[in-house]
């Protein structure tokens, strides 16, 4: 779904579909820590803004920004609620299993939005313990957040539990999209705050060769994209003022990858906006990467079939 400030442009499927946010709900969570002004209590930087709404590798960069947020607000590791899992990256998996180490808490891809939560809860004197409940004081100000950009009422947003351990959010995809357009060009402080420490640092977003980075970097300042499990993807994409929401219906995160990318580059090229030939061709592999047989052979490749459909008034339609 496409989505403008004066409502929804182009789509293709169902847009009033319901499913879960998932991360890509990241940064209407990390607004409270601006708003409420934990983030100049404790005097976060960019990228310990950017970690808090990143789905990460588990590089080390990423865990010296998740080990700077505990330190800033005088917590640590055994404070994060977030379970540990195999990093998302296959080559730090490896590296990881090579090593003998055992992933922890930090090492999870929402330790960065885990931290933040802690941050909030410190900030108001609320307990560290039970932040990740639905009826625990944080969670009710992030979903508080959550309505307001989404433009619904609080209890017209379904809760349920992600696979971090905290609450997610169940709502339309038109209201994903739509929150999406907003935080892409609102002037307000909290919003213009984490959208340039996004844009800042992409790869803190993701991580190398992550689709999240590779097409922030492709598109540098044009685009700010934040995948989701179970093939959900929102994007702000400020110089369009235009918001993206996917839902991959299978929940293929491969699939919703490539889905993002097809869609990124239908709507640059209605605008005339190509990325750069260097990093185009990075993007290339998020097209049509090939499918591989047990002899490292290719047997046929993935692809996107169809393209967004503009509505009367929409983007195609001037």
């Amino acid at each position: 779904m496409i989505h403008a400030a004066r409502g929804l442009v182009a789509r293709a499927g169902e847009s009033s579909q319901s499913t879960w946010w998932r991360s890509a709900a990241k940064p209407f969570q990390a607004m409270a820590l601006i708003e409420d002004g934990a983030a100049d209590r404790f005097l976060l930087d960019s990228e310990q803004l950017a970690l808090a709404c990143a789905s990460h590798s588990s590089e080390p960069a990423h865990l010296r920004v998740t080990d700077r947020i505990l330190a800033a607000i005088g917590a640590d590791e055994a404070d994060l609620a977030c379970g540990p899992h195999p990093p998302l990256s296959a080559v730090v998996q490896r590296a990881l299993v090579r090593s003998g180490q055992v992933p922890t808490p930090r090492w999870s891809n929402c330790s960065g939005k885990h931290a933040a939560m802690l941050a909030l809860a410190r900030h108001h004197g609320w307990p560290l313990e039970g932040y990740t409940g639905i009826n625990h004081p944080v969670q009710r100000r992030l979903l508080q957040s959550v309505a307001e950009w989404t433009g619904m009422r609080p209890e017209d947003v379904a809760l349920g539990v992600d696979g971090c351990t905290t609450v997610c959010y169940g709502l339309p995809l038109e209201a994903m999209a739509g929150a999406w357009a907003r935080f892409g060009t609102s002037p307000e402080p909290a919003p213009r705050r984490l959208r340039e420490a996004m844009l800042a640092h992409p790869y803190l977003i993701a991580g190398t060769g992550r689709p999240c980075t590779v097409m922030m970097e492709a598109w540098p300042g044009q685009i700010i994209a934040k995948i989701g499990a179970e093939g959900v993807y929102g994007a702000a994409l400020p110089t369009l003022g235009l918001g993206v929401a996917i839902k991959v219906s299978d929940g293929d995160l491969k699939a919703s990858a490539l889905a993002m990318v097809a869609v990124a580059r239908q709507l640059f090229r209605e605008f005339g906006m190509a990325a750069p030939t260097d990093l185009a061709e990075r993007l290339d592999g998020w097209i049509e990467p090939p499918i591989l047989n047990t002899r490292g052979e290719a047997t046929g490749h993935h692809g996107v079939i169809g393209g967004l459909v503009f509505l009367a008034g929409g983007a195609a339609n001037g």
